[in-house]
């Protein structure tokens, strides 16, 4: 039996969003022909992988077990492609560096410049990430470094951090809080938080709801499924509730205090860890001159158990 490799990356898509139109939407394709794909994969497997409901759909028990074992094979495929890209990029001298929400010219200028200078030959291209999600491998196909908070350790991820830095709370307005000029996480932590899409990497998620503080995750979340930072602004423009981000972020996140948000310091927070990631398997001299960058700048040398640059 012969799988199309559309098929799988199809189901994937609805496993993970519960719901047709949603999958449609995040593959780019229209809801008739996705359905009508995923109508094909069970003809041909025998076997029925979905339950649909009025709010969407749900795996049956077959479905879970093909899930797992077609996520493997998408992200087998996915890491595939792309690290051919990325030997190809190397060739040609660039390098797609991944970011969360803030670009890093907003944020790190004058070492980016620094960088620049050092590596003339070095092309840095940049790419905004949606926020982490399981296989590491998959959500960081498209690049071949990134800049984020720390993730969990993967045995297929190479970590160094960059630098620690104190937490903020970001609230709309209106929000009974937002006169506060600092808070502390026991203020903060039964309030309502801003949901996070359910197949984002859960322990990176709960560190901004305070869940390692509190021992679990909040009490109230809202009904979003925020995956990016520009969706996490867009709720919280409606919604009475907040979040938590680097306080680095905040400086510099469009209408904030403008679209009114307003962005509080947390005093007693864990702080955020900043981390340049990237594959394990996935080396070239132009890599290897960003971590060794890296290094220079904060003197951290091999905390992440990477080996030296060459």
């Amino acid at each position: 039996m012969t799988f199309k490799q559309v098929q799988l990356r199809y189901f994937v898509a609805v496993a993970q969003e519960l719901q047709i139109t949603r999958a449609a939407r995040k593959l780019n394709v229209a809801q008739p022909a996705l359905s009508q794909a995923i109508a094909q994969l069970e003809s041909q497997l025998g076997v029925q992988l979905l339950e649909r409901h009025a709010r969407g759909v749900a795996l049956t028990p077959a479905g879970e077990v093909f899930y797992e074992k077609a996520l493997a094979a998408v992200a087998a495929v996915s890491e595939a492609e792309q690290t051919a890209q990325s030997l190809a990029r190397a060739r040609n001298g660039t390098i797609e560096l991944g970011f969360l929400g803030v670009a890093p010219g907003l944020d790190s200028p004058d070492s980016l410049r620094e960088f620049a200078e050092l590596h003339p030959n070095i092309d840095i291209h940049y790419r905004e990430l949606p926020f982490p999600f399981l296989p590491m491998e998959l959500w960081m196909s498209d690049v071949d470094v990134a800049v984020c908070h720390a993730l969990p350790a993967d045995p297929g991820v190479w970590k160094q951090k960059l630098r620690e830095e104190p937490r903020c709370v970001l609230a709309p307005q209106r929000h009974r809080l937002a006169s506060r000029g600092e808070l502390t996480v026991a203020e903060v932590i039964d309030e309502v938080f801003i949901g996070l899409h359910p197949q984002i990497e859960p322990t990176w998620a709960g560190f901004w709801s305070l869940d390692s503080h509190r021992g679990g995750p909040p009490p109230t979340v809202t009904g979003d499924r925020a995956a990016n930072p520009q969706e996490v602004l867009a709720a919280l423009a409606v919604r009475d509730a907040i979040t938590t981000v680097p306080c680095s972020v905040a400086k510099v996140i469009p209408n904030v205090p403008a679209g009114g948000i307003v962005a509080i310091p947390l005093a007693d927070a864990e702080p955020a860890v900043i981390e340049l990631v990237g594959y394990a398997d996935r080396r070239n001299p132009l890599i290897s001159a960003v971590l060794a960058f890296a290094t220079s700048l904060n003197g951290n040398l091999n905390e992440s158990g990477f080996p030296p640059p060459a």
